[in-house]
């Protein structure tokens, strides 16, 4: 069986090289040299990923148990560098310092891998002591090299330059299997481990015939949604997409993709999380409306006030993934659903289809449930003038869509674009700063990044303090103490996962961050629970709109 430290000495050998093709070359000849029940976990490891993104488990790991069991391992009080780039390399670097040596039998692969299982499903009373105790016992087997990427994996911050799409470019360069068809194997399964698997020990023919298995069993199980690029204007959305394209109302809800297979139906949210169970009316009226037997739809979700207007996204995640008091819940946050999509009917898989065929399919099932206002536009007064009657209706602003294109899973491109009178980006905190006079006591000068397609770090873009209320403050302080992986004077650096919705002025260039670029006078507009750290805008994207701006 294949060592664990094999696999933290590549993430060394990755970390040390920017270039692609040597990458591709690493990767290849590590996952082709392991043994088949090795290979998936392998591959989500490498990427910093442990389950598949449809499996729900977590590890649950906060940077303050890290800091607490650590310290309980090597019995003396962790002490943080400044040069560390992450977690994980704080740690290398402490252990370094105390020249720790591991105890007992080096760490397989799988063994790291089960204990992350259990980790995960330890839940209830004693949780917390049976997650230290297994964590313990991994760092006590580990080398320096071992504990690092330990840390890295159960903290999400691998920063290797390995992200999901160089994994499987690799794949596709070393099995001699067209990268089309490993990409479209892994938008339908949703789990890079087990395509690297199939790939590999099965070969083309094997993926082709498992890829078609996926599709037939499609329902049920989620697929990663489409995603959308940013554009600025109407005029620029016309640019990028030749007319006629089509304009659809932007609404400030919960993305939704609906699995129905008779009277069965299932809702799962755009992190492929099973919602179904607090959203019940939607359920029903699925049920009840489509046209079909079997049937993959996506909507959005919005809560909605006595008028049928909508309300802030806030408020309806109040509503989303609760699983009590769901009849009081339906009275106090009314919901309704618009479909946008449909991309499975009765046996027809439709991802291939254009929008426009998938858009006519809809409109043929979708009985009396409400689609998002769409209209097909072919100039910049049209495209100008459904902006405004969006905005006048209370939503957030237009999604531009090509008429002729495919759905393509998890994948973000320049084929649907996203339109806010009022620019936004998703971005994620990476530190934050203790505040001062009013604000002593709270974490507040927060520290903005955005990820950096290529290498999947995270790279800060700005700070501010500004957006949030004090009930805020006070509420955001211990979540991100929660998530602290250490501090260097008055900023407590966390792992990325809070992501929030933050307007700003304009971008500039940057000689102080690494990124190269800075956001002016941003501020903190939405908390985005129903965002993960993956799915916040990238820094290309950023120097993209620097560009555009003349900067």
């Amino acid at each position: 069986m294949s060592l664990f430290l094999h696999l933290a000495n590549l993430g060394e050998h990755l970390a040390a090289t920017k270039k692609k093709l040597e990458h591709s070359a690493l990767i290849g000849a590590y996952l082709k040299q392991l043994a088949p029940d090795e290979i998936a976990p392998a591959s989500r490891l490498l990427i910093g990923r442990i389950f598949p993104e449809s499996d729900a488990r977590i590890v649950n790991i906060s940077g303050a148990a890290l800091n607490r069991v650590l310290q309980n391992v090597v019995g003396t009080e962790i002490e943080w560098s400044g040069s560390a780039v992450d977690f994980g390399d704080a740690v290398a670097q402490w252990l370094t310092a105390r020249k720790w040596k591991r105890h007992g039998a080096p760490l397989e692969i799988l063994d790291v891998y089960h204990a992350y299982e259990e980790i995960a499903d330890a839940t209830g009373a004693g949780s917390r002591t049976r997650k230290d105790e297994l964590l313990a016992a991994l760092f006590q087997r580990a080398s320096i090299v071992e504990s690092k990427y330990i840390t890295k994996q159960v903290s999400s911050e691998m920063r290797v330059g390995v992200s999901e799409g160089s994994l499987l470019d690799a794949l596709a360069r070393n099995t001699d299997i067209p990268a089309a068809t490993i990409r479209r194997a892994n938008q339908l399964a949703g789990d890079v481990g087990a395509v690297a698997y199939t790939a590999i020990a099965l070969g083309e023919k094997g993926l082709r015939e498992w890829t078609l298995l996926q599709l037939a069993q499609q329902i049920g199980r989620p697929l990663k949604p489409m995603l959308a690029q940013s554009a600025e204007t109407v005029a620029d959305a016309l640019e990028e997409i030749p007319p006629p394209l089509a304009f659809e109302y932007k609404l400030d809800g919960a993305r939704l993709q609906i699995h129905k297979r008779g009277d069965d139906v299932k809702l799962f949210s755009r992190h492929l999380s099973d919602i179904s169970a607090s959203l019940p009316e939607i359920t029903n009226q699925v049920r009840k409306e489509i046209r079909a037997h079997d049937a993959i739809l996506e909507g959005e979700v919005i809560a909605i006030d006595a008028r049928g207007r909508a309300r802030p996204f806030q408020i309806l995640m109040r509503r989303v993934g609760r699983e009590r008091d769901i009849e009081a819940m339906q009275l106090e946050i009314p919901v309704q659903l618009f479909l946008f999509d449909c991309l499975y009917r009765d046996g027809e898989t439709l991802l291939d289809a254009s929008n426009e065929t998938r858009w006519a399919a809809l409109e043929n099932i979708a009985g009396n449930i409400a689609r998002v206002p769409r209209r097909v536009v072919e100039t910049i007064s049209d495209g100008e003038t459904f902006l405004r009657e969006g905005r006048a209706a209370g939503h957030e602003g237009v999604m531009a869509k090509n008429l002729q294109s495919p759905y393509t899973p998890g994948e973000r491109g320049k084929q649907w674009l996203k339109l806010k009178p009022v620019h936004t980006l998703d971005l994620v905190i990476v530190a934050s700063e203790w505040g001062y006079g009013r604000r002593h006591g709270w974490l507040s000068n927060q520290h903005l990044a955005a990820r950096d397609e290529t290498t999947g770090e995270f790279l800060e873009v700005g700070k501010t303090f500004k957006g949030l209320t004090d009930a805020e403050f006070k509420t955001l302080t211990p979540k991100l103490l929660e998530l602290k992986t250490h501090q260097t004077r008055g900023t407590v650096f966390v792992t990325p996962q809070v992501v929030v919705e933050v307007a700003f002025n304009n971008i500039q260039r940057s000689p102080t961050y690494p990124s190269g670029v800075a956001l002016r006078h941003a501020r903190i507009v939405a908390f985005r629970p129903d965002k993960s750290a993956h799915e916040i805008e990238t820094i290309q994207t950023l120097r993209e709109m620097m560009e555009r701006e003349g900067e």
